[in-house]
């Protein structure tokens, strides 16, 4: 019995030292990745944006040594938008959103605002994946529409342009769409669970989206800043970036 507690012990101890291990090679790739970047080399944005580009294999697993947790799926609990438009207005509330792709992004420009304490970058994902629930409250000309159900959508050759900007000991995120080659949308229960007009309105809705682009557009803004300034805010916030980059 001694033997056996014994044996148990040192496989407890094995593991944790194993995982001591990693975590501490996973905060020295992270430190080596951004040691090159000096705030006073004319490269240095150049230099940051090989460093963003180099983290992405972390995005899925995290950096549990500098508190940084994963976010790719990324989950919002709440997105909602209110608009109104000539007198007609609406409620979209999108609710447990997942949002996947973050792994496959490519930083593609990046620029630092020192003057205003801002960054500015523009990303590329090959494929973005969104899904949750929804809930959509309507009213035009006094009649009420009510409607809810699950949704998903798929951004292809997408790309934007996110500035970030300090807001105390928090962070201002705007996103704005730069291009989007191909999307696939699909709402659940428009016509109460018609199943044959659900699937008529599914195709016309991704047939004809593009000249509808306009009205998608700040949806999507609104879904990728929601996720940006969670990201940002909460994962991003005790990130040691300082202790990294030297002048």
């Amino acid at each position: 019995m001694r033997s056996l507690r014994m044996l148990i012990s040192i496989s407890a101890l094995v593991v944790c030292l194993s995982q001591m291990t990693k975590t501490e090679r996973e905060a020295l790739e992270i430190e080596r990745i951004f040691a090159s970047c000096k705030k006073t080399s004319p490269d240095f944005d150049g230099c940051i944006k090989r460093a963003f580009n180099k983290v992405r294999p972390f995005f899925k697993i995290g950096i549990p040594e500098m508190g940084v947790a994963p976010f790719d799926p990324h989950f919002a609990r709440e997105v909602k938008q209110v608009r109104a438009i000539n007198g007609v207005g609406y409620t979209l509330t999108l609710n447990d959103v997942f949002e996947r792709g973050w792994s496959n992004s490519v930083v593609t420009k990046y620029k630092t605002d020192w003057e205003n304490q801002r960054i500015i970058y523009s990303q590329y994902f090959p494929e973005k994946w969104l899904n949750g629930d929804y809930e959509f409250k309507g009213d035009a000309f006094g009649l009420g529409v009510l409607r809810s159900g699950r949704w998903n959508m798929t951004l292809r050759d997408y790309s934007q342009t996110t500035r970030i900007k300090r807001n105390g000991t928090g962070v201002d995120v705007h996103v704005e769409v730069d291009h989007i080659g191909d999307m696939e949308i699909h709402v659940g229960n428009l016509v109460r669970g018609n199943g044959i007009l659900e699937r008529m309105l599914d195709r016309l809705i991704n047939a004809t989206w593009k000249p509808g682009f306009a009205v998608i557009r700040p949806l999507i803004n609104d879904l990728v800043s929601t996720a940006f300034t969670d990201i940002w805010s909460h994962s991003f916030k005790d990130f040691p970036l300082d202790n990294f980059i030297r002048d």
